[in-house]
């Protein structure tokens, strides 16, 4: 008879968990006034994925959204509700759901290479990206070059300096996670 391979979450998975679903949310409650307005949420969504792992920071990322869509004000702005995930930009919040996969799966396989770990989150926002601008021109009826520069161009750099911020922290503070 063969044992059943499953791997169950043990109480300090979940604590991570929830701390990071809170992490993500705090981190979209700070804006930082450039020519756009910038908030930390990918900063939290790398963390999380940066520290986590896959599994346990794409489950904190869906936590996340699930508490948004049911009318916690987690989003940017103090922003809840369904209306908030099926409006023009929900499509970035869902997007982070995949951003942590991939950072998480890049931290599972990089082990304490920063590059590595900048490689998976910069390929898991470029992913956001993607599937927030694809949203972002059906919500809104627009061209695609239009979303971009709109939605993409104007935070690549803010989005690359979280992205390399969230790698250093991930090798500084990973000895710290279990």
């Amino acid at each position: 008879m063969t044992q059943k391979s499953t791997k169950k979450f043990k109480t300090i998975d979940l604590v991570y968990i929830g701390l990071f679903a809170a992490l993500i949310a705090v981190c979209a409650w700070i804006a930082i006034p450039l020519t756009v307005s910038v908030t930390l949420q990918t900063l939290g969504v790398c963390l999380a994925g940066g520290l986590l792992g896959c599994r346990r920071a794409t489950l904190a990322t869906v936590i996340y959204v699930l508490l948004g869509i049911i009318g916690l004000p987690v989003f940017t702005g103090f922003g809840s509700g369904i209306s908030a995930v099926s409006g023009p930009t929900g499509g970035y919040i869902i997007g982070f759901i995949f951003t942590a996969f991939i950072a998480g799966i890049g931290a599972d396989r990089a082990g304490a290479k920063i590059w590595k770990n900048i490689v998976f989150m910069a390929l898991g926002v470029i992913v956001c990206y993607v599937f927030g601008t694809i949203w972002f021109v059906i919500a809104y009826k627009v061209s695609f070059s239009s979303a971009l520069a709109t939605c993409v161009f104007p935070f690549l750099i803010p989005d690359a300096v979280k992205v390399v911020l969230a790698a250093v922290l991930t090798n500084r503070l990973k000895r710290f996670v279990k």
